[in-house]
């Protein structure tokens, strides 16, 4: 029959058509699985130290950023805000910052570097079970007593935490909250993630 002898130039052409069509076809399938091996831009910042603009952070102010997934407090203390930290000490567990691994210029009452003692730079996570305590700077308040003197406080188990985040004694977070590596590049400006300074 007629039909039964294809032309080999035909047969050839439409054999590297369809191997066209099914190579075009396999890495339109291929390709979004070996794209989601390559690391975001998002996340390949996760791990990246966080530049932070706090020239508008006022007193008594508090700042969240993301760090690496986690939130990280700047809280610009007021003078009264420091006054009140030396007075915690006796209400304290570790008020010191001798029992969590900690950067050298976190190991003092205000645990900040020593020329910018007013800014705290702080892990937003309870060292209880990770949950995210709130800012309550606020002096005595009802639900909190009257000897509150101004903290975080963890409304999911109760526990609690001064203007320096130092645990108080009785909490059931067994340590104070992290401070991480953080430097500054200037005067309004932190980098969080990385202590360009070597702890001064």
């Amino acid at each position: 029959m007629a039909g039964e002898s294809a032309d080999p130039k035909k047969r050839r052409f439409l054999v590297n058509a369809t191997s066209a069509v099914g190579a075009v076809g396999t890495v339109a399938a291929v390709s979004p699985f070996v794209f989601s091996m390559f690391p975001s831009e998002r996340a390949k910042a996760a791990g990246a130290p966080v530049e932070v603009d706090i020239s508008k952070l006022e007193p008594g102010m508090l700042l969240t950023v993301e760090w690496r997934s986690q939130p990280v407090w700047i809280l610009y203390r007021t003078k009264e805000m420091l006054a009140q930290l030396a007075k915690d000490n006796q209400q304290l567990s570790d008020p010191d910052c001798n029992v969590t691994q900690q950067p050298s210029y976190a190991k003092n009452a205000f645990r900040a570097k020593k020329e910018h003692e007013a800014v705290l730079v702080v892990v937003g996570l309870c060292t209880h079970l990770g949950c995210a305590p709130t800012f309550r700077k606020e002096i005595g308040p009802a639900d909190l007593g009257s000897d509150w003197p101004g903290g975080f406080y963890c409304p999911c188990h109760g526990s609690k935490f001064d203007l320096s985040a130092r645990v108080f004694a009785g909490s059931p977070a067994p340590k104070n909250l992290l401070v991480p590596p953080y430097s500054y590049l200037s005067e309004t400006r932190l980098l969080i993630g990385e202590d360009k300074s070597n702890g001064a």
